[in-house]
């Protein structure tokens, strides 16, 4: 196809030159043509707008008309660049053009990492690297070796095809280029770890992209430390720079999914209030018509933020259709904010905060010990300190309930933080614990001692997939060891602060308080479409205490087995 940037060379030929010299001529001609080609490619915009060929919704070959937002994405020169993003925005296509980029121009070794091997890299293998090979003659060729899942090789360089989970894979792998793909699905202390492939290289780049999950955790804390651009264009009314924005931009016009005006839902500008007709966006979102601003300017890292009011493909009707299903439902409220307008979001409930806490403070202070005996267990999480709580269960009315945790109020006695494991056994002793629930990871092995100093009263915890709700399995071939799930049992132990069902000391640490903050619920869906809760975490933001707390309530199944009846019964 002719090139309007490198126009086919003209050779001219002799009147009487027969058909096989017409063809020599011909493919002279082609062969320069391509090489002049390959010469002017020195962007990685232009390499695209060259040798990339795409599928549907926008066949044939690569252009910025419908993403344009990307162009400058392509570009950008600094060493880190974060794309906080809504789905479908044409990110993933950037980093794929990067990685064939550098690959081809440079001859640089690029190392693609996604949230897990399998199946994040076999499906991006099958649905993102093959598709894009098989549509595109110059990448066909490009490639030598593409059967392996996890390498494929380009002559000198090579694409690496990782998952962020085993450490393992992660190491021993120079490249020049790195790639974080889906970052808030990471796992985020394996990100430095990834970094350090690169220490070999002069020249080196890194581009992460992911929607957001909630605001301090994985893209979002990156995107925070960059240059946090937006995107603007000009408004076809008033001819002022605006930007799509939530809530602003956006004009819902229903109240519910039955609502007949939901057609109505429309896009304005922020500036004039004039609508912004979503079927002539080809017409106001032109590559001459918009620009990336800066928040900040000078920073070390380009940010790079989108959301779906600017989609080619997605209606304003669809998305409020996406904010009222979140209206009824909290997976479907954190999939608007999330992966339609591409901002981090803490559904109502889904955090503890300091007012929830202040409001469980009683009136005592935390004892040295205790002399009554009593329903009392003890939580400990294992880190580079032992934090620990220790809580006496009562029972109001005398009423126990199938469902311990629902019918049972902690007063928390303690919760600090000791060095050694021995210094465990004084709590133990001085707070007549009942029974004990201990973290089984990093330190097994010291935990596992522990336990067998207090047969019977002690067991290891390990958070494992595949266990229902809040069951418990206990390990035949590990006596002292027990399996949970981590979302239902930390759901259970964090949601007394909300209900007003745990009593805590006047002389809390601020650490406590500071790690149950810390921890957030979000919703997903599960296989079938229901939604369901996990919790989540800052990069490098502590939450020992919130994990203690899980095993404190953890250990009320245990200890409520091995006391008298009288002893579970009393009337706080």
């Amino acid at each position: 196809m002719p090139d309007a940037r490198c126009p086919m060379p003209e050779i001219h030929m002799p009147l009487a030159a027969t058909e096989s010299q017409q063809n020599l001529y011909k493919l002279m001609a082609e062969r320069i043509h391509a090489g002049l080609k390959r010469q002017s490619t020195t962007t990685c915009s232009r390499w695209a707008l060259n040798y990339r060929i795409m599928g549907q919704p926008f066949p044939g070959p690569w252009r910025f008309d419908h993403h344009p937002w990307t162009m400058e994405m392509h570009d950008a020169t600094e060493p880190l660049i974060v794309g906080m993003k809504s789905a479908q925005m044409g990110f993933t296509e950037v980093c794929l053009n990067k990685t064939f980029f550098s690959i081809d121009v440079h001859g640089y070794s690029v190392l693609y990492i996604l949230p897990a091997l399998n199946p994040d890299a076999s499906n991006f293998s099958t649905s993102r690297f093959d598709p894009a090979l098989e549509m595109s003659p110059y990448l066909s060729n490009l490639f030598s070796n593409v059967k392996n899942v996890g390498h494929k090789r380009a002559g000198n360089a090579n694409l690496f095809i990782r998952g962020s989970r085993s450490r393992a894979n992660l190491k021993s792998l120079p490249v020049a280029r790195l790639i974080f793909d889906e970052v808030d699905e990471m796992v985020q202390q394996n990100i430095p770890l990834a970094m350090e492939r690169q220490s070999g290289h002069e020249e080196k780049w890194v581009d992460m992209i992911s929607t957001p999950t909630v605001d301090g955790m994985g893209i979002h804390v990156y995107y925070h430390e960059s240059t946090q651009d937006h995107f603007f264009f000009r408004c076809p009314s008033c001819n002022k720079y605006i930007e799509l924005s939530y809530p602003d931009s956006l004009v819902i016009t229903a109240d519910s999914l039955q609502d007949p005006r939901l057609d109505d839902t429309h896009l304005i500008c922020t500036s004039c209030s004039k609508v912004l007709d979503h079927g002539a966006k080809s017409e106001w979102l032109t590559l001459d018509n918009c620009k990336w601003i800066p928040t900040y300017e000078g920073r070390a890292s380009r940010g790079f933020h989108i959301n779906q009011m600017y989609s080619f493909t997605v209606s304003p009707k669809e998305l409020a259709v996406s904010y009222l299903k979140g209206q009824i439902n909290p997976a479907d409220e954190q999939e608007f904010y999330n992966s339609k307008m591409g901002i981090p979001h803490v559904a109502q409930g889904a955090r503890i905060m300091e007012t929830d806490i202040q409001n469980c403070i009683g009136s005592y202070i935390s004892p040295d010990s205790v002399e009554d005996s009593g329903l009392i267990t003890i939580g400990i999480d294992v880190g580079k300190w032992l934090h620990y709580e220790i809580a006496q269960w009562h029972f109001p009315n005398g009423n126990v309930a199938n469902d311990l945790s629902l019918s049972a109020i902690p007063r928390v006695l303690k919760a600090g933080k000791v060095l050694d494991f021995e210094d465990l056994d004084d709590l133990l002793i001085d707070y007549r614990v009942v029974f004990g629930v201990i973290d089984a990871h990093p330190e097994k092995r010291k935990a596992l001692e522990f336990a067998k100093r207090y047969e019977g009263r002690i067991k290891l915890c390990y958070y494992t997939r595949g266990v229902s709700g809040r069951s418990i399995t206990t390990h035949a071939e590990e006596e002292y060891t027990i399996s949970v799930d981590r979302s239902s049992w930390m759901d259970a132990a964090l949601s007394r602060f909300h209900a007003e069902r745990i009593i805590l000391p006047r002389d809390i640490s601020q650490e406590y308080r500071d790690h149950l903050q810390a921890v957030v619920k979000i919703y997903e869906h599960d296989a079938d479409g229901n939604p369901v809760a996990k919790f989540v975490v800052g990069q490098n933001v502590p939450d020992h205490f919130a994990h203690a707390r899980t095993y404190c309530e953890l250990a009320l199944q245990f200890a409520a087995s091995l006391s008298s009846s009288e002893s579970i019964t009393g009337v706080y």
